[in-house]
């Protein structure tokens, strides 16, 4: 049975925000789907069923849920980590595709790297905010409320696509008019320290 464009498109968008937030625990979930036929996994991402995909992004989540629960020491593995979440989501994307024309290929591939770099960006700017409070649960509990919906939401997309994009979509918007609120804070307190010099 072929899938429709719009259901691959809605599941391609969940699972890059997913990998955005924990790029080893999607693509585990997606290959543990697969493997257990919980999952047709289109032809070009049969491989991620294979016990090797598993095993190795089984073994780096491991590593990933220990290092990102570290205050200050999770700022630098996710900056590192720009460099792999974004360009895993855009290669998932594209491999997931591979049955759309190729301007549609194209067009979700760069969609699947933009969404999770959004989402990468927003857990970023979270994990920034939290690492200023000098207690260390607050951090574990963001990383843990993180790994569980990437995991989920992974899960989600392959069972309800349309559903699964719907938030994704809502998660969105909220991360953009954050962004633009820091950005106008900002701005302000530029303004505000620069008219304090001149006077």
């Amino acid at each position: 049975m072929k899938i429709p464009a719009d259901q691959i498109v809605a599941t391609v968008v969940a699972t890059s925000f997913a990998a955005g937030l924990n790029v080893y625990a999607t693509v585990a979930t997606l290959g543990l789907l697969g493997h257990y036929d919980w999952l047709t996994l289109p032809p070009a991402l049969a491989m991620l069923g294979s016990w090797w995909v598993i095993g190795i992004s089984t073994a780096l989540f491991g590593v990933e849920f220990f290092a990102d629960k570290i205050p200050a020491f999770d700022l630098i593995w996710n900056a590192l980590h720009t460099f792999i979440r974004v360009p895993v989501a855009a290669l998932l994307a594209y491999r997931a595709t591979a049955t759309l024309s190729p301007l549609e290929q194209l067009a979700a591939t760069a969609a699947g790297a933009a969404i999770a770099f959004a989402a990468h960006g927003g857990k970023t700017a979270a994990r920034t905010a939290v690492s200023a409070s000098p207690e260390p649960f607050s951090n574990a509990a963001l990383s843990l409320g993180e790994d569980g919906f990437a995991i989920f939401l992974t899960w989600f997309a392959t069972q309800h696509p349309y559903s699964a994009a719907a938030i994704v979509a809502i998660l969105l918007v909220i991360i953009i008019l954050l962004a633009r609120w820091v950005l106008r804070s900002l701005r302000s307190l530029f303004r505000g320290a620069e008219e304090a010099v001149v006077r």
